[in-house]
């Protein structure tokens, strides 16, 4: 595996823990310094405990429904241990049967750094435009 496919890798490990709502696989992504400018709730976490308590919520939040995660257009940016990668995400949530529920777009840039090995997510940012007339964000791309 060349390290693009590496990066990329941590997308497909993303989209599996947020399905099986496995905080510890999830969060093992993440680097113990991480930020995360996220959409929802606050203007940023900072920290591998601030976003723990995020992602319990979360996940927590779902009860039996669950979120499938489809990544497209990514574009990456690898360097000998940071990398870059920008993309669309869908998040859609589906019921303990695997009927679709509802869906949310947004756009997800990453900075990856290696560490021991591994890559490793040093800050996420997530955002959604906002539509000029409404004042609201666009969650449908």
């Amino acid at each position: 595996m060349n390290e693009e496919q590496a990066v990329r890798a941590v997308l497909d490990r993303y989209r599996r823990a947020v399905l099986a709502k496995d905080v510890d696989a999830f969060v093992a992504l993440y680097d113990a310094e991480v930020r995360v400018f996220d959409t929802w709730g606050a203007w940023s976490h900072r920290g591998i405990d601030a976003w723990r308590r995020v992602v319990d919520e979360w996940f927590g939040s779902l009860g039996a429904e669950r979120v499938e995660v489809a990544f497209s257009d990514v574009e990456t940016a690898v360097a000998p241990d940071l990398a870059a990668l920008h993309a669309f995400v869908r998040y859609r949530a589906i019921d303990p049967g695997g009927v679709p529920l509802r869906a949310l777009d947004n756009r997800i840039s990453m900075v990856l750094r290696r560490r021991d090995g591994a890559w490793t997510i040093l800050h996420e940012h997530t955002s959604a435009p906002i539509d000029g007339a409404k004042t609201t964000p666009i969650l449908q791309r």
